[in-house]
């Protein structure tokens, strides 16, 4: 088991290998293409490709639009290709308006003219889609994938892995973690430890692998590969990074933050939070605790770079996509209804160290993360999937 993504070889990307693991073969399925505008008017006669600022937009116009037009229909067996266009939403997993664009500049339904004709929908957007897509997926049947953020990095190294092996992976290491009663994650920042427990309860434990079978209507998120528990409650103190210059220590009681404190940096910023919290507190809510499974170089995104193994994730805000119990209703406003992925990783928060992530089951304490690095136990979990 190679565990240096630097010394690991990637196959080139190919459009159909990806989709074919993810989807399985075709059978004549109508797929389309979204993509997230500030103005989705733009899409009409593609004049957003002359704007440099949206180059995710662009790779998924040239990877997945361009490519279906090269032969990528005919090779999966699908039908349409074509591209659409709808308002970004300003915020991770926030839902989407319904008003969309063709690229003759027609305005047109999600609900109407998107979701209730095509059975397959990839999304390339800024903010991810993942949860309002998945609610949509339940309501129409289709499938899809969302892959916001996408970069050549992820081109070329988490979209270019075979997802039958991730899989694997994920499933030896959701295994060895399900039904767990809780987690304990220690937090150094500034020579002091924080501790952050979060409670699972004995709760199964899932998997985001990329793999998207006919048969059920559903949305891979990709790059894929970890393992993740929706807690049921959480306490404790944990760091939070708001930007490069600023740090704070979320203080956690019942699975909701309720305040944060000041480290060092813009003190502006952490009122402005404890103003948030004070206004909707459901933006403190712990909605996902995730761990990487898989061995890739970091892409300066996190939809990939929460995949590596040795990280670790915490999200705050709705779950419902993940089977969660908080909706958007329960927000105060729409535009905090978001799902937020807080990202531990040695290129990320390197003001902040993770000296270990514990796993307590069954009465038995074990190590799964040393300082960003996965334990004995985790490699051998991974090990056991390639003999």
């Amino acid at each position: 088991m190679i565990l240096d993504a630097n010394k690991r070889t990637f196959s080139p990307f190919s459009l159909t290998r990806l989709l074919t693991t993810c989807f399985g073969t075709g059978n004549g399925e109508r797929v389309c293409i979204l993509i997230d505008l500030p103005n989705p008017a733009d899409i009409k006669d593609f004049s957003f490709l002359e704007d440099e600022t949206l180059s995710i937009q662009n790779y998924g116009y040239e990877t997945f639009y361009q490519g279906f037009k090269a032969g990528g229909l005919k090779a999966m067996n699908w039908t349409g290709g074509e591209l659409y266009a709808y308002n970004e939403t300003g915020g991770s997993n926030l839902d989407i308006e319904d008003t969309c664009y063709d690229v003759e500049g027609n305005l047109l339904s999600l609900d109407r003219d998107i979701y209730t004709k095509y059975d397959i929908i990839l999304t390339v957007s800024t903010f991810s889609a993942t949860a309002p897509l998945t609610a949509k997926c339940k309501e129409f049947g289709f499938r899809g994938a969302t892959l916001h953020g996408l970069n050549q990095i992820i081109l070329d190294t988490g979209l270019a892995v075979d997802y039958d092996i991730v899989s694997e992976e994920a499933e030896r290491i959701r295994c060895g973690l399900t039904q767990a009663d809780r987690f304990e994650i220690d937090f150094e920042v500034e020579s002091e430890i924080y501790t952050l427990v979060l409670h699972t309860n004995g709760q199964e434990a899932q998997k985001s692998h990329g793999l998207c079978p006919a048969g059920k209507p559903d949305v891979a998120n990709l790059p894929a590969g970890e393992v993740y528990f929706v807690p049921e409650s959480a306490d404790g103190v944990f760091p939070f990074k708001y930007d490069e210059s600023t740090i704070g220590l979320l203080h956690v009681r019942d699975g909701m933050i309720y305040k944060s404190q000041f480290v060092y940096g813009d003190y502006a910023e952490i009122e402005d939070h404890n103003r948030r919290l004070n206004e909707d507190p459901m933006i403190g809510a712990i909605g996902e605790l995730g761990f990487g499974t898989q061995v890739l170089p970091f892409s300066g995104r996190d939809i990939q770079d929460e995949k590596i193994l040795g990280t670790i994730h915490v999200a705050t805000g709705r779950d419902d996509h993940l089977g969660g119990k908080i909706t958007p209703d329960l927000f105060k406003e729409h535009k905090n209804a978001s799902h937020d992925d807080v990202l531990y990783a040695p290129h990320k928060t390197p003001e902040i160290r993770v000296p270990e992530a514990r796993m307590i089951k069954g009465g038995e304490t074990t190590v799964l993360i040393h300082h960003y690095q996965p334990s004995e136990y985790v490699v051998g979990l991974i090990d056991a999937s390639a003999e």
